[in-house]
């Protein structure tokens, strides 16, 4: 550990605030590959806060029943399988795959829990 940041943690992370943070970690877990990282609960048993890696990159979240919707985006290795597995995880197209005039062949599944994932590789 540094004196001011875990071991491993970028210093600035995506936070999310979703309705189910274990339907977050499972669907990351599922598409990227993502490791668990920690979990704390409420007394009520709700997500106070999670998080999981991803390639380099720590995502951190907690729940709230109307959270705002979010957007990450990801460069991955092989973005056709990666947003293949996001289908079979339960995502939904909001853009399909395509070569965008900034280089990147990109496209958008929402994963039914109020986060868009722009899934991109750069190719030009």
């Amino acid at each position: 550990m540094s004196d001011y940041k875990p071991t491993g943690y970028t210093s600035a992370a995506p936070y999310l605030i979703v309705p189910d943070a274990r339907k977050t970690l499972d669907f990351l877990k599922a598409v990227f590959g993502a490791e668990d990282l920690r979990l704390h609960r409420r007394d009520d048993g709700s997500v106070m806060h999670a998080e999981a890696r991803i390639d380099d990159t720590v995502v951190m979240m907690g729940e709230m029943a109307d959270g705002p919707k979010t957007n990450v985006h990801v460069y991955c290795a092989d973005v056709e399988e990666a947003f293949q597995r996001a289908l079979e995880a339960g995502g939904t197209v909001v853009q399909p795959l395509e070569l965008k005039p900034d280089g990147d062949r990109r496209g958008g599944i929402d994963d039914g829990n109020n986060t868009v994932w722009w899934l991109a590789r750069q190719e030009g």
